[in-house]
């Protein structure tokens, strides 16, 4: 991975839970110069601090002693925001600060706020990436508050792909529904898992064959997807035979109740409630 990050200016990394930690695995997978990537995060434990320092990560409790960095990304809780950022204050501070690059994770927490510690000229990005992170499966959604130059983009683009698909989208009110949609989104395929679980128990299978099959059908047909080039309604189709099975379940599912209405209350509740942090912040 080629990115404009070295000893001097660091990519420092607040928080480094799930999914600091995932996005940072991804980054040393992809490879970074020594000593290019520095950790804030007061919550690891000693265990946790040993293990990234033996990859190279240098580690932190306080910002103090942390370069300047070439990109300060925030990945901590939403509700956290208001403790950690005055903290982060004195980066923008600092004289060789003008060209810092501020990414936050964080659903809710809006541009404004960023802006407020950092300037208003600040180059600040939201970003929403999602749990599959985790296995390098994630989708990231991209909103800068001030036009990128293509360097800039493809340096963000390059490190958010060490997770997996980077999209841009061309409104901050539209990271609020990439949250809903996307960001909460594995949650919804998980409990689906769940539910289908819990109907094969109730028509005589027992607990660990019920969720096998609820499970690898998911994740299957997930895979699937991801490596056809067909689209998701033409492989549902291909499946359904007339008259068969799968169409008396479409039946139901398809039907005007049925889960396209309940998905679509699901993602706007979501929504709200994203729009509603983001107020909170």
């Amino acid at each position: 991975m080629s990115v404009n990050v070295s000893k001097e200016r660091p990519l420092v990394l607040v928080g480094a839970g799930k999914m600091g930690g995932a996005m940072l695995q991804g980054w040393l997978a992809k490879g970074l110069p020594d000593g290019a990537v520095h950790v804030i995060d007061p919550g690891l434990d000693a265990a946790q601090s040993e293990a990234l320092r033996g990859q190279g990560v240098s580690v932190h409790g306080v910002p103090d002693e942390v370069p300047t960095p070439a990109l300060l990304m925030l990945a901590i809780k939403p509700q956290m925001m208001g403790k950690v950022l005055p903290g982060l204050a004195a980066f923008a501070a600092r004289p060789d600060a003008a060209d810092m690059i501020v990414l936050s994770v964080a659903a809710g927490t809006t541009i404004e706020t960023l802006s407020s510690t950092f300037g208003s000229d600040a180059l600040v990005i939201r970003a929403m990436p999602n749990t599959p992170a985790l296995v390098g499966r994630g989708v990231t959604a991209l909103f800068p508050a001030h036009p990128l130059s293509d360097e800039r983009k493809s340096f963000i683009a390059d490190l958010m792909a060490a997770i997996g698909t980077v999209v841009w989208v061309d409104s901050e009110a539209a990271i609020n529904a990439v949250t809903a949609v996307s960001g909460s989104g594995p949650a919804y395929v998980f409990h689906l898992v769940e539910a289908m679980a819990a109907a094969g128990r109730k028509l005589g299978l027992p607990d660990d064959v019920a969720m096998i099959l609820a499970r690898e059908t998911v994740s299957g047909a997930g895979e699937l997807l991801h490596q056809s080039s067909d689209s998701a309604e033409t492989l549902r189709v291909n499946v359904t035979s007339p008259k068969g099975t799968t169409a008396a379940g479409l039946d139901v599912l398809m039907a005007e109740d049925g889960l396209p209405a309940l998905i679509e209350k699901t993602i706007r509740a979501a929504h709200r409630r994203a729009i509603k942090l983001g107020m909170e912040s």
